[in-house]
């Protein structure tokens, strides 16, 4: 798993799925993160229409790109259909953040031929 990190990490357009305008969420704080480090990043959530003054998108199927990682930070009970999403479209990485994975999520994502990351912190393995 170690070497789907440093690779997911080199890659540069992004989507954070579950993203949030709140400061204190973890969608939030991986989004900021990645859009620091200069990653072109997307922010994914049906709930909102824009976060940090880009456009907040629905889902994945709606980002003007296809993203290389899609970065999962939300409830395993949300993820199936991003999961689909991104298996569809052909996004090659899709990092559970931790408490964002499931068995499930990660077998669905695995069958779609999705290299998926789990039991790590993009926040952490970023620095």
């Amino acid at each position: 798993m170690q070497s789907y990190i440093e690779d997911a990490l080199e890659k540069k357009i992004w989507a954070v799925v579950g993203v949030s305008p709140k400061k204190e969420k973890y969608g939030y704080k991986v989004y900021k993160s990645l859009k620091d480090k200069g990653y072109q990043v997307y922010p994914v959530n049906p709930l909102y229409t824009d976060v940090e003054g880009d456009k907040c998108y629905q889902s994945l199927r709606f980002l003007p790109v296809v993203p290389q990682v899609v970065n999962m930070v939300v409830a395993p009970k949300f993820g199936k259909q991003y999961v689909d999403e991104a298996g569809e479209l052909g996004v090659e990485y899709i990092w559970f953040q931790p408490g964002a994975e499931s068995p499930e999520l990660v077998n669905a994502a695995e069958s779609k031929g999705l290299k998926a990351i789990y039991g790590a912190c993009v926040l952490l393995q970023s620095r």
